[in-house]
C-alpha cells in the first residue's frame, strides 16, 4: 500500500508539473491583461504538434507525417523541436492579443471572450486539415525505460516533465521579483494607468505577458506529447485541469497557481487508486467546494506592494 501511494503522488507531481505550467499561463495574462486565453488548451495540442513536426523535419519525414516509426531523433534534433515549439507558440500569443484580445480591450462587454475561443476552434481546425485526427506516438528525448526505486517505477519523460516545470517556476519567479521587468509586469499588474503614467510601456508588458503563457502551454504540449501520445484534442483536458489549478490556487497569485497544479495532479492520482470513474468528479467537486468558500482561491488574497 505504501508503494502504491508513492507511486500516485509521484505520478501525481509529474502530471501536475504540466497542469501547473498551464495554470501559471492563465495567471500571467489575467494579473497584467485581466483577461485569459479560452483557447490555451488549444495552445498545448499545437505545442505538442509543432514540436513533433519539427522532429520530422529533422529525421528527413514530411511535415505531415503520423508516424515516427523506428526513427529516434537525436539531442539536437529534441533541442530544435523545443525551440521551435516554443518560437512558434510565443508568435501564436503575440497575435492572439494582437487581434483577438486588444482590440476589445477596455471596451464593455466580453468580447475578447469570444474571439479567444475562436481563435482556438482556427488553431485546431488547420490542425486537423494538416494532420487529422489520429494520435501519433512521439520519441521521448531520453527514453522509454523505466526508472525503479524503493518499488515505485517512473518513465524518465515524466521526471524530466517535473524538473523542466520546476526549473521554469524557479525561473519565473525570480524574474518576477528581482528584475526590472518583473517589477514592470506586477506594476501593470497592480494598476496599468499608474505604470503608464511611471513611464513603464504597458502594451509592450501585456504583449510579454501573452507571448509567455502561450510558451508555457507550448511547453506543456511538447513535454506532455512523449507521454500521453500527441493529439489535436489533449489541449482540452489539459487546459481544463490547468485552469481548474489556478482557480484553487488563485488566479491573482502565480505561486499560488503553481501550488494548485500540482496539488490537482497528485489528488488526481491518488482518486485513481481508489476508483478512475471518480476522478473528474472528485477534481470538479473539489473546484466548485473551494470556490464556494474562497471565491479568490486560497491563496487569492490581493496584497499591495510598492513597486
Amino acid at each position: 500500500m505504501t508503494e502504491a501511494l508513492l507511486q500516485a503522488v509521484l505520478s501525481g507531481l509529474c502530471v501536475g508539473g504540466a497542469y501547473a505550467l498551464v495554470a501559471l499561463g492563465f495567471s500571467v495574462t489575467f494579473t497584467t491583461t485581466k483577461t485569459l486565453n479560452f483557447s490555451h488548451g488549444e495552445f498545448v495540442s499545437a505545442g505538442a504538434f509543432v514540436g513533433m513536426s519539427v522532429l520530422f523535419l529533422a529525421i528527413g519525414k514530411p511535415l505531415t507525417a503520423t508516424s515516427f516509426g523506428d526513427a529516434e531523433p537525436g539531442a539536437a534534433a529534441q533541442l530544435m523541436a523545443l525551440l521551435g515549439a516554443l518560437g512558434v507558440m510565443g508568435l501564436l500569443g503575440w497575435l492572439l492579443y494582437a487581434i483577438g484580445v486588444r482590440p476589445f480591450a477596455g471596451r464593455p462587454g466580453m468580447a475578447w471572450v469570444m474571439s479567444t475561443l475562436g481563435f482556438g476552434v482556427i488553431l485546431q481546425s488547420i490542425g486537423l486539415a494538416i494532420w487529422g485526427p489520429k494520435p501519433v506516438v512521439v520519441p521521448s528525448p531520453v527514453g522509454d525505460h523505466i526508472i525503479r526505486f524503493m518499488g515505485v517505477g517512473v518513465r524518465p519523460q515524466e521526471l524530466l516533465t517535473l524538473g523542466l516545470a520546476v526549473v521554469v517556476m524557479i525561473g519565473f519567479d525570480f524574474v518576477m521579483n528581482r528584475t526590472l521587468l518583473g517589477k514592470a509586469m506586477r506594476a501593470v499588474a497592480a494598476n496599468g494607468a499608474v505604470a503608464s503614467l511611471m513611464g513603464i510601456n504597458t502594451k509592450a508588458i501585456m504583449v510579454i505577458a501573452f507571448v509567455v503563457s502561450s510558451a508555457l502551454a507550448g511547453l506543456s504540449g511538447f513535454l506532455l506529447a512523449p507521454i500521453a501520445q500527441a493529439s489535436l484534442f489533449m489541449g482540452l483536458t489539459v487546459g481544463l485541469k490547468g485552469f481548474s489549478g489556478a482557480m484553487i490556487g488563485g488566479l491573482s497569485n502565480p505561486r499560488g497557481c503553481v501550488i494548485g497544479g500540482f496539488a490537482l495532479g497528485v489528488i488526481e492520482s491518488m482518486v485513481n487508486l481508489w476508483q478512475a470513474q471518480w476522478r473528474e468528479v472528485a477534481i470538479f467537486a473539489l473546484v466548485i467546494l473551494v470556490l464556494a468558500f474562497r471565491p479568490t482561491g486560497l491563496f487569492g488574497a490581493r496584497t499591495v506592494e510598492k513597486v
